[in-house]
């Protein structure tokens, strides 16, 4: 039944899901319609929010694009893809495949997030060169699920945020430690059951051999080979001069070690950024041999570059118009003590299709939430949790987050939307369970 599903998921999602640029400009309007339709905002109004927010994720998306090619750079180092190399020989089946590829990117997804989208996709390539009739576009799929686990993980951004001295909220709610949220039974008991339930949900969509649609892995080899050393001029001798970045290098690695010692251990974007950057430099060992692979790297980030604005406008339009608002507050009408937790995971999962940030859906949605919260008498911190997993779980049909991924592994939105569409599905069920009856 499963297989079925998938069939008709894949196949509806092949021929209607546009590619994700095209899914920004229909958003667009949606939210532009929908401000002046729901909230009785002017045109000139809509247009102003969305003209006034179109760069304000400027510094988030240079993060995103430094993601992509940092960690593509570590990754196809000499050192880092031989360990991945040996990692992806644990697997001799398509099926070992797609569950490995799962587990690897969910725990690394569950450090942060950034470092579990690249190291997915990077894994996933290394699998194909050794399973060879793995189905490409399912394994891709598979290593994008393990994104799902990231907001119940160390990277949190709901998490960690109210755990923070300062925090917007802090007047309401105080400090809420890690402990009760990240580190608590039952978010521990979500990431559980979706590292369990997940892997095994992505092996049994495998299609039938002769149905599999699989990748060349000379073409992939071919693509990470290294391209040929030359010494002719002096200035290929600083190119290629080891002594050079390994000096930088190790500037680079004094600093992290520095940041870790001295008690600045909040892991986050920058410094992953900072540490992939840096790692890359020393084990690629020539200057060469780093530019190279930051050229190949810098290709797929064109998506990014360009649509990365298109959400900042769409957040802004739906947070000045008063519309992110306006839906969390329906979800919140329809609340009881028992069904808030779930009301609140479904609103957050459809804000996200909107306002894909986590710590900015944070802020539209905390005010409703937490008075609400309140009001019924229910846990704040699985309130903040319920928000943060609907961000999660809604990323899987949000092409937005997939595009570093699907840079490195070279194929468009269409190929993986439809099976993760059925681990949206599945994954949906056990969330919306877990915070209503986790204990």
């Amino acid at each position: 039944m499963l297989r079925t599903l998938t069939r008709g998921s894949v196949y509806m999602v092949e021929r209607y899901l546009p590619d994700p640029y095209i899914f920004v400009l229909i958003l667009t309007l949606v939210v532009f319609a929908a401000g002046m339709g729901v909230e009785q905002q002017s045109p000139l109004q809509m247009i102003q929010y969305w003209g006034d927010g179109f760069w304000n994720l400027l510094t988030f998306g240079m993060q995103m694009v430094l993601v992509l090619v940092t960690g593509y750079v570590l990754a196809s180092s000499p050192p880092f893809k031989r360990l991945l190399q040996a990692l992806a020989r644990l697997a001799s089946t398509p099926g070992q495949a797609i569950l490995l590829v799962t587990v690897v990117s969910m725990v690394a997804a569950w450090i942060n997030w950034g470092f579990g989208l690249v190291i997915g996709a990077l894994f996933a390539r290394q699998l194909a060169q050794v399973v060879t009739r793995v189905d490409y576009r399912l394994l891709i799929a598979s290593a994008y699920t393990g994104f799902l686990v990231w907001h119940g993980g160390l990277a949190s951004s709901v998490g960690l945020v109210i755990a923070t001295e300062g925090h917007f909220a802090q007047d309401q709610i105080g400090i809420v430690p890690t402990s009760e949220t990240i580190f608590s039974s039952f978010n521990l008991l979500l990431v559980l059951s979706i590292l369990i339930v997940i892997p095994v949900v992505n092996r049994m969509m495998m299609p039938p051999d002769h149905q599999a649609v699989t990748v060349d892995p000379q073409k992939l080899a071919n693509e990470e080979a290294p391209a040929p050393v030359k010494n002719d001029r002096p200035a290929d001798r600083l190119e290629n001069s080891i002594i050079l970045a390994q000096a930088v290098g190790l500037m680079g690695l004094a600093f992290l070690a520095y940041y870790f010692i001295a008690g600045q251990s909040s892991l986050n974007l920058n410094i992953v950024n900072f540490a992939f950057l840096f790692l890359g430099i020393v084990l690629h060992g020539r200057p060469s041999s780093f530019l190279n692979t930051v050229q190949e790297a810098v290709k797929g980030a064109g998506g990014i570059v360009i649509q990365f604005p298109f959400y900042a406008g769409i957040m802004a339009m739906m947070i000045d118009s008063g519309l992110a608002e306006s839906l969390s507050s329906l979800f919140v009408a329809a609340s009881t003590e028992v069904t808030f937790p779930l009301f609140t995971f479904l609103s957050a999962g459809l804000v996200n299709i909107f306002v894909p940030s986590g710590g900015g859906q944070w802020a539209v949605q905390a005010p409703v939430m937490l008075d609400a919260a309140e009001r019924l008498g229910v846990s704040v911190p699985r309130t903040a949790m319920a928000v943060a997993w609907g961000d999660a779980w809604t990323n899987m049909i949000q092409p937005f987050w997939a595009l570093p991924a699907l840079a490195i592994a070279g194929l468009n939105a269409k190929d993986i939307m439809g099976y993760c569409l059925v681990v949206l599905l599945v994954s949906g069920v056990i969330m919306g369970a877990g915070l209503m009856f986790f204990p």
